[in-house]
């Protein structure tokens, strides 16, 4: 029996979902339903940062309302988020102020995925590890000119061993061709527009035959937000347009999202992009506004982010309702705080944070840099091998 894509209407939302037929298997739909949760070893780090911060992200994405407060809210959010920025007015630290996790003020600590390997290995012992990959700051650093955010050829030669040892998928804001472009290994599975576009591996992997279309060629599985790309469409026209003459910022078409980057513009002007911004999202109410690292970003309205991607994963790899999965997710951003959330619900697996700073997260382990992520990846791959070879002694 060959695999089909069905589309069938939500009837919530109004929007035409793709559902997936595995072979063998019953029809299951793209806004994949949560498993149940199995005893594991989850458990979230959750180091807290100032109440002001966390309401000033949280007020980014709501919609409505308007006007100079509106703006100077908005811009506010902007300045909080920012790795980069030194706070003029007040006297807390900024992130990159910040202390490390073993010296946070509060003596939180998230502990390494380096230092702790060996445990995390522990865990997973008998079941099946999954990798989940963010791409810009995980496998790759966090450049201004975000069409230049190569990854290295030895990140890349990790990554295409980890792939033979482990089903892997990279999950990323951006559009899922772009990132493959970045990327170029065809064996692994990949989540653009933060989930948004999800396709399986074109080949090399032991689990292609979960992912074909109706063809049996076609891997295409997931793309829950299709009937908005007309309007994505029109809001990034509307948006390069707005910006043209803000010096520094950039707009990217990630095909389900529009990203407004703002980390070449002058500190003064954020309150230009935050305008333009504003006064485009108005006029389209299906659409919403979440920030990432110095960009910000309009997607659509729908139940759908990098957590709903990763169930929707594990449940097209056929590990729904098993106790013996192992998901690791790599993230760096705020957007990959709704994959973390995911495992932490589920007690399965763990999420690794990459960042040198305390922050707000629910990821269980950290890893300070794409080097260390390398490092981290490269241990994986060390420990299957090993694993492998003592089973057949």
């Amino acid at each position: 029996m060959t695999n089909q894509n069905v589309v069938v209407p939500d009837t919530k939302s109004g929007i035409s979902l793709p559902m997936v037929r595995l072979s063998g298997s019953s029809i299951f739909p793209a806004t994949a339903q949560k498993p149940p949760t199995a005893p594991g070893t989850g458990g979230g780090g959750c180091i807290s940062l100032s109440a002001k911060k966390k309401l000033l992200l949280e007020n980014l994405e709501i919609n409505g309302g308007g006007g100079a407060a509106k703006i100077n809210s908005w811009v506010d959010s902007m300045r909080a988020s920012s790795p980069t920025h030194m706070k003029s007015s007040s006297q807390s630290l900024s992130e990159d102020q910040q202390l490390p996790w073993q010296q946070h003020q509060q003596q939180i600590t998230l502990p390494s995925a380096l230092d702790n390997f060996d445990q995390i290995m522990e865990a997973s012992r008998g079941k099946q590890i999954v990798m989940f990959l963010d791409y810009d700051g995980t496998l790759s650093p966090i450049v201004d000119d975000p069409d230049r955010a190569f990854m290295s050829k030895k990140m890349r030669t990790t990554v295409r061993r980890l792939a033979t040892c482990f089903p892997t998928a990279i999950v990323s804001g951006r559009c899922r061709d772009k990132v493959y472009k970045f990327v170029r290994l065809a064996e692994l599975y990949y989540a653009g527009s933060h989930g948004m576009d999800i396709k399986g591996p074109e080949k090399g992997s032991k689990y292609t035959k979960f992912f074909l279309g109706t063809q049996g060629t076609e891997p295409v599985i997931c793309q829950p937000a299709s009937e908005f790309l007309p309007m994505i469409d029109e809001v990034f026209k509307e948006l390069v347009a707005k910006t043209k003459l803000t010096p520094g910022a950039k707009v990217e078409n990630n095909k389900f999202c529009v990203s407004v980057h703002f980390r070449c513009v002058e500190e003064k002007k954020w309150s230009e992009v935050a305008e333009a911004v504003k006064s485009v999202l108005n006029k389209y109410p299906k659409l919403r506004l979440s920030q990432g690292r110095k960009v910000l970003e309009i997607r659509p309205t729908i139940k759908w982010d990098k957590g709903k991607a990763l169930e929707f994963l594990l449940e097209s790899l056929g590990f729904a309702n098993c106790t013996d999965v192992f998901p690791i997710y790599i993230g760096d951003d705020r957007t990959d705080e709704d994959a973390f959330k995911v495992l932490k619900e589920r007690e399965q697996g763990f999420g690794i944070l990459v960042s040198k700073v305390a922050k707000d997260t629910n990821a269980s382990y950290s890893l300070q840099e794409p080097t260390q992520v390398m490092d981290f990846l490269q241990r994986l791959v060390d420990w299957k091998k090993l694993a492998f070879q003592e089973s057949r002694m």
